[in-house]
């Protein structure tokens, strides 16, 4: 599962181009970034542009036409007025070639942006603290993390970034969003968002971000769980906790994964293994249409007979959106809070040999009930709101709401 993003509950109704611009728009980038790519494959004679056509593999059902790319590299070199960076244009390339296929959740990752991903999924890097996700032409904000500058500084879920410093912010990746945003420690970077449809701006001083995994503690009797991203230890660290709290004779559970933007899709079945029996479905799989994959859980849930209540909002995404679906559908929890953000596609990290990567989207997953969330979200049992009255004054009545709900 991507760290993603990727990626708004409900789609953003704010005005965008029309996608039969769009597809120009990408054409002519395309045709512009992959004229240096190609003038080498030419120059070496590693291809002939007597043959318009292009296969890229024996048993890959694809090919790329290069009419007319030769004579467009040989004009923009000749004609261009200022420098040309091989190396940027040879990016370019990789870049334009996955963003061609309009999904906002595949992209190609250069080295430094695939160790900076890296990096996120364990959890401690230098930026502002925020998850970002693609809804149309612009970058918006998933959830700004707990306690990190980005929530400081006032930024909310579903905010569209129009501008970071000044500079458009329009039609580009979340990659080069991150690029932009992210620096060192006591920095400051200023957002320009739309906010139902106000502009705002903040300055956002940048610091390092740790976000632990899990953290777990007993309240009033009460187990709670705060699952923060999804990383490699997550499913072992919410054993851990599900353990402790049976040997305290906990009767009554909280799994908060408010903010939570996902992250692997290995510790979403984990996490929901921890709470099902052996045998439930946890979700599926699906390409075309049809299954290729079913994840149940592998062994009988560890807190037996317990009442569970799941804290979702708009920045639960992904993996988080997994674990809700998968407790809500096999009727062991009850769920509470916001609509969750609604994505519901799977992405693969490929390494690629010059230590950049592919994040691609592989397939659509669905909740044991059959219902994928893209772009819609899950749905609370129990819808509560917080206010901006009740952050001020540190309450939280979802979390009140779930309690109430578990005791009775």
């Amino acid at each position: 599962m991507e760290h993603d993003t990727q990626l708004p509950a409900t789609p953003i109704q704010q005005p965008t181009k029309q996608k039969s611009n769009l597809a120009k728009a990408v054409i002519v980038f395309m045709a512009l970034i992959t004229m240096f790519g190609l003038g080498w494959l030419v120059g070496g004679d590693r291809i002939s542009l007597n043959d318009p056509i292009v296969t890229v593999g024996d048993d890959v059902d694809s090919s790329i036409s290069t009419d007319g790319i030769e004579e467009l590299y040989r004009e923009l070199v000749q004609n261009y007025d200022g420098d040309i960076d091989p190396d940027e244009l040879s990016e370019g390339l990789k870049e334009g070639l996955v963003a061609a296929v309009g999904d906002n959740f595949t992209e190609y990752l250069s080295p430094e942006d695939t160790q900076e991903f890296n990096a996120s999924l364990e959890g401690s890097f230098e930026g502002i603290g925020a998850e970002l996700g693609k809804e149309g032409s612009f970058v918006i904000i998933v959830a700004p993390i707990k306690g990190a500058p980005a929530e400081a500084a006032g930024v909310q879920p579903q905010d569209i970034i129009t501008e970071i410093d000044g500079e458009d912010a329009t039609d580009i990746t979340i990659s080069e969003a991150v690029n932009r945003i992210r620096g060192e420690k006591g920095t400051d970077v200023v957002l320009t968002l739309i906010r139902d449809g106000e502009r705002v701006e903040a300055t956002i001083t940048r610091d390092t971000i740790d976000i632990p995994s899990v953290e777990w503690r007993v309240e009033d009797g009460v187990g709670v769980i705060e699952i923060g991203r999804f990383g490699s230890d997550t499913g072992q660290l919410v054993r851990t906790a599900a353990n402790e709290f049976k040997d305290a004779n906990v009767q009554d559970v909280i799994i908060d994964m408010r903010g939570n933007p996902g992250g692997l899709l290995d510790q979403a079945v984990q996490v929901s293994d921890v709470f099902l029996n052996k045998g439930a479905i946890v979700l599926e799989e699906k390409k075309d249409d049809k299954v290729i994959k079913s994840f149940s859980a592998s062994n009988e849930a560890i807190l037996q007979n317990v009442d569970i209540a799941v804290l979702i909002n708009e920045g639960s995404a992904s993996a988080s959106e997994i674990v809700a679906g998968a407790l809500r559908d096999n009727d062991e929890a009850i769920i509470v809070g916001q609509t969750s953000f609604g994505k519901g596609s799977v992405q693969q990290l490929i390494d690629l040999s010059n230590g950049g990567s592919l994040k691609v989207t592989i397939a659509r997953w669905f909740t044991p009930a059959g219902e994928n969330i893209d772009k819609e979200g899950i749905e609370p049992d129990e819808l509560v709101e917080i206010s901006r009255e009740d952050i001020e004054a540190e309450r939280d009545p979802q979390f009140d709401k779930a309690i109430e709900l578990i005791q009775q």
